[in-house]
């Protein structure tokens, strides 16, 4: 879509640029009917009309299979309107329907599994607690799980094609509109490509006062645009600008009022970022999320459970392991069976780590010696204790209270803690969640001493990866590749 652009200097009138109609004749040819406005109400409806057919294909499979008839085909709309209700109410909720998001096939599949899953663990559960499981068929439930899930699957991978085919050809089809724009931003060079891409098509073009001019200045713009939109097939005024320029922005926007058109606003330049943060009510006013925290409340509550019952049943699970050890270790050498040094954990809050004694020595002071190969003060069974890992079991304990988790970055002396911040950039980023039993950088391998920076680095960035990327499913993933690499055994010593 190609329009011109001209700048306004001492005549207003050298600011507009007026789009005719000949311009566009070849373009809107292949225009679709359809606004991007209404991808998300149209990828919903797509979505419960699928699942609708879905349930309702598994129900007529199945009795035609073993009926030779169709069945009741009531049941499963019902079926389906309780399954298309709940999945969508998730899905939108975690803003899965957004054009931006429908893009990414991948989390689109992952999210879409998990919402299916919960929905239908749900629906058992509740099956069960009614105890009405006798007036559902179980074979088509199933039908209906796993062909409904594949259905979901393929038509969000079909929702990404059509949208990046419409975008990249310029098919979506959109309101007239008049577009007022801040020069002086480098981002606004950019907005009328992106609108026009979306199917926009602009009637006019206007560039905005420079932040000096007068008030007669502004005035004189303000009736030229209003004459304009009064003499154009106009729908709405988009005004691009610099959160900056707010003041001005609200004076045009008064003298704007006289035309009957909604008058919207994209905020460009620096200032825009705040715009993309996450925000709540508070009060009369509005705050804005400048910094996400690792995991919200319910995702911390949810780990915390798990850790809880994980711990509580490995200990349970483990306690002739456990007390073989502590006679094992009481026999060997002389000394406590349990080794206690103060961490830096969560929000660099100390804590008191335990761990079965595996030393001659009891180190725990500004200067603490890490662990080398064929260490002489490691013991005769703290040599097989370390090389297993079971010396460090009884950090389970700290699970339970709540200074450690089964997962996360492994904490350190605090001598070492002291000692890497120096070294390493981001280093105290690792304290923003609890530290681990385990960890993404051990099942990667960096285990044992850190004799250099570029070791301690590697340790810190996959830390902080996992900071940044958490999820249940990495928790999980972490957990199952532990025993792998504690028989792997690399670095261990």
């Amino acid at each position: 879509m190609n329009y011109a652009r001209h700048n306004i200097s001492a005549d207003v009138s050298d600011g507009i640029s007026a789009r005719s109609p000949s311009e566009f004749s070849s373009n809107e040819l292949g225009k679709w009917p359809i606004h991007y406005d209404t991808i998300e109400p149209l990828a919903i409806a797509t979505d419960l009309l699928v699942i609708a057919l879905a349930s309702v294909a598994s129900g007529l499979l199945y009795h035609l299979y073993t009926q030779g008839a169709p069945g009741d085909i009531g049941k499963s709309l019902g079926s389906a309107i309780l399954v298309s209700a709940l999945f969508v109410s998730v899905m939108k909720h975690r803003g899965m329907y957004k054009p931006a998001a429908l893009l990414l096939l991948r989390s689109q599949v992952r999210e879409a599994c998990l919402a299916w899953s919960s929905v239908f663990l749900l629906l058992a559960g509740t099956v069960f607690a009614l105890k009405i499981g006798s007036e559902i068929s179980r074979v088509t439930s199933l039908l209906f799980a796993f062909f409904g899930l594949a259905t979901v699957i393929v038509h969000r991978s079909v929702l990404k094609s059509l949208l990046k085919r419409g975008l990249a050809g310029r098919r979506f089809s959109g309101r007239n509109i008049v577009l007022i724009a801040d020069q002086s931003s480098a981002d606004s060079a950019d907005l009328a490509q992106t609108l026009t891409g979306l199917g926009f098509r602009i009637e006019g073009s206007f560039t905005l006062p420079p932040p000096g001019a007068t008030l007669a200045y502004r005035a004189r713009f303000a009736a030229k645009v209003i004459e304009h939109i009064r003499d154009a097939d106009v729908e709405e005024i988009v005004v691009g600008a610099d959160p900056n320029r707010w003041s001005d922005l609200r004076a045009l926007v008064a003298e704007l009022r006289v035309v009957p058109f909604p008058v919207s606003f994209i905020p460009v330049g620096t200032g825009s970022e705040i715009f993309r943060r996450p925000s709540r009510e508070l009060g009369n006013t509005v705050c804005v999320e400048l910094q996400r925290g690792p995991l919200s409340s319910v995702e911390h509550a949810a780990k915390r459970g798990i850790d809880v019952l994980v711990a509580g049943i490995a200990l349970t699970a483990l306690l002739p392991i456990l007390a073989i050890v502590a006679i094992a270790i009481r026999l060997d050498s002389p000394g406590p069976i349990l080794f206690k040094q103060q961490r830096c954990g969560f929000n660099g809050r100390r804590f008191q780590i335990l761990k079965f004694r595996t030393m001659s020595v009891l180190e725990d002071g500004p200067s603490i010696v890490q662990a080398q190969l064929a260490d002489k003060r490691v013991t005769r069974i703290g040599w097989w204790l370390r090389r297993t890992s079971v010396d460090e079991l009884p950090q389970l304990l700290n699970v339970l209270d709540g200074s450690m988790s089964l997962v996360g970055p492994r904490p350190h002396a605090v001598a070492h803690d002291n000692q890497f911040n120096k070294i390493v950039q981001n280093y105290a980023f690792r304290s923003r969640v609890r530290p681990g039993l385990t960890g993404w950088a051990q099942v990667h391998g960096c285990r044992g001493a850190t004799p250099t920076a570029a070791s301690i680095a590697q340790r810190v960035n996959l830390d902080l990866w996992y900071i940044d990327n958490w999820s249940f499913k990495l928790d999980f993933l972490i957990l199952l590749q532990t025993p792998i690499e504690v028989l792997r055994a690399r670095n261990a010593y």
